[in-house]
């Protein structure tokens, strides 16, 4: 009897431990689940830190100012933008993606970045695993610009006139491996002639070459061309979407000649990956509204720029998309991995 009397009271406690135990274990899930939603409401609780990889004053600071103030109206928060181009902007995305994944660190980013400069050298971050996209602000094509003193009006007698010329054009870049030089690189091995380029130290000088007349050709952001095209020292040829632009709808596309030829800048917000799922839904949404944004809208389009605020997955497929094209100009440009 005394076993059967030890066994009873043994037993007791062990049921009431796995009773207390189940709803302890059920209210710490519900906490669990509870915990990101929370967070994601109190975000962002301080202020937000916006990496840009590109120096002030560019095409790509100006439209992350301008997400930057919008955000910060909305959400009640300073959002601080800091300028980091060394390297590329590889340490500006370094830094994102060894920062804490709460979504007070931004990275406004582009292809060179995501894309181009992982694939030419060794970087201290993975693009794929390290960081997650949020939403694409703006992108914006490029455009074939000339001297005007060449003897060609349009597309097609530039072609005709590069594949008959003697020597060879000069081209001027925004830098080795930038994406106008990719993609004049890409458009050179399209029409089958070789281009010499000459190398600037970013879009402005590059563009400043090309109205002194000391180079033939530049494939430049919209905007630097466009700010140009009036003055008579250059002449616009082509545009590297894959529709016609709205502000130059005259404008022939290079795929109109070369079937699936298209690039674009895009700039987009990214975050630290591991972000909880929460405070990236809601950035994007933000972001979204900002690209919806009258004025900001305006001032865009203005710079050439057209307003996107895709979703995540969109703008993952945009990255994803890229890759091929980069791939091909990468290798048209004769650009090697250095590592």
């Amino acid at each position: 009897m005394k076993l059967e009397f030890h066994s009873e009271r043994q037993s007791v406690p062990r049921a009431r431990l796995t009773k207390r135990s189940l709803i302890a274990a059920a209210c710490l899930a519900a906490i669990g689940m509870a915990a990101p939603q929370a967070q994601a409401q109190q975000w962002p609780s301080r202020p937000v830190l916006v990496v840009v990889p590109f120096p002030a004053g560019g095409n790509t600071d100006t439209m992350a100012r301008l997400a930057s103030e919008f955000l910060g109206r909305r959400l009640g928060r300073t959002f601080v933008v800091e300028n980091r181009p060394t390297g590329g902007g590889t340490l500006a995305a370094a830094q994102v993606a060894q920062a804490p994944a709460d979504g007070h660190t931004l990275f406004f980013a582009s292809a060179g970045q995501m894309i181009i400069l992982p694939a030419l050298q060794k970087v201290t971050y993975d693009p794929e695993k390290d960081l997650m996209p949020v939403s694409i602000f703006g992108t914006g094509p490029f455009i074939l610009g000339v001297k005007s003193t060449l003897p060609v009006k349009n597309l097609q007698e530039f072609i005709s006139f590069a594949k008959g010329y003697k020597d060879k054009l000069n081209a001027s870049s925004a830098g080795s491996g930038s994406i106008g030089h990719l993609t004049a690189a890409l458009m050179a091995k399209r029409m089958g002639v070789d281009v010499v380029f000459v190398p600037y130290r970013g879009g402005g000088p590059a563009m400043a070459a090309l109205v002194a007349h000391d180079t033939d050709m530049y494939f430049g952001n919209a905007s630097e061309l466009i700010s140009q095209a009036d003055g008579g020292r250059i002449r616009m040829l082509a545009v590297s979407s894959e529709t016609p632009m709205q502000q130059l709808p005259e404008l022939p596309t290079m795929a109109s000649v070369y079937p699936g030829f298209k690039t674009s800048s895009w700039n987009g917000f990214l975050v630290a990956a591991g972000t909880p799922r929460e405070i990236v839904s809601k950035l994007e949404s933000e972001v979204r509204a900002a690209a919806q944004d009258p004025t900001i809208r305006s001032r865009l389009e203005a710079l050439g720029i057209e307003p996107v605020g895709n979703s995540a997955a969109e703008f993952a497929a945009v990255i994803e998309s890229d890759r091929p094209f980069y791939q091909e100009a990468i290798e048209a440009a004769g650009l090697k991995r250095t590592d």
